[in-house]
């Protein structure tokens, strides 16, 4: 869990300095981010904190960072599906962002899997032999 851990940490900082750049940035920042969906990308800057907070909780191998590793997985596909109706309703976007948040969902759900079969989350039922129900 200590890699994935690293992995959650470095990609949220990532995700920070690169929203960062696009929310606060100067004029030719903005413009290379193109036709993003505002709450898309709004999400994904916040969303940098939370993935910087799961990681040291699953470096720690704590079930906190385990729980929260699967409220940001559900978070990011309930946001993605929300995109998907911005998209289907003729609003304007980037292809690339189909990309980031196809990634995104993904490694969430494997950091998420990952966590609950290696760590548990709080208040899971545990099995005859110590394990949580799913492990």
């Amino acid at each position: 869990m200590r890699i994935v851990g690293i992995v959650a940490l470095v990609f949220g900082l990532l995700t920070i300095v690169s929203g960062g750049r696009a929310l606060f940035g100067d004029e030719a920042a903005r413009e290379a981010v193109g036709a993003a969906v505002p709450f898309v990308l709004w999400f994904n800057f916040a969303a940098g904190f939370a993935y910087v907070a799961a990681g040291l909780g699953l470096m720690w191998s704590s079930p906190w960072g385990a729980a929260l590793s699967a409220l940001i997985a559900a978070a990011t596909i309930l946001v993605f599906a929300a995109f998907g109706l911005h998209v289907y309703f003729g609003g304007a976007y980037e292809m690339r962002t189909v990309g980031a948040m196809t990634l995104r969902s993904v490694v969430w759900l494997a950091f998420a899997l990952a966590a609950w079969r290696t760590i548990g989350f709080p208040g899971a039922r545990q099995g005859p032999h110590g394990r949580n129900a799913f492990g």
